[in-house]
């Protein structure tokens, strides 16, 4: 289904592309605790919200 070029192709670029990410989060990730403080409380509302929003769809 795939030629030899384009398995050797799409190796090589998910290992680049995953290098690439692991190296910008270590990058950033002293730069987003001040940028992003209080950013996990945030996500706890959302997840409430969400919660909220599935107990009323199943309720009604």
């Amino acid at each position: 289904m795939f030629s030899t070029g384009q398995l050797i192709f799409s190796l090589f670029f998910v290992f680049a592309f995953t290098a690439v990410i692991i190296y910008s989060y270590i990058k950033d990730k002293q730069k987003s605790k001040a940028y992003f403080k209080g950013s996990f409380w945030v996500l706890i509302g959302f997840l409430i919200f969400v919660g909220l929003l599935v107990g009323l769809k199943s309720i009604v």
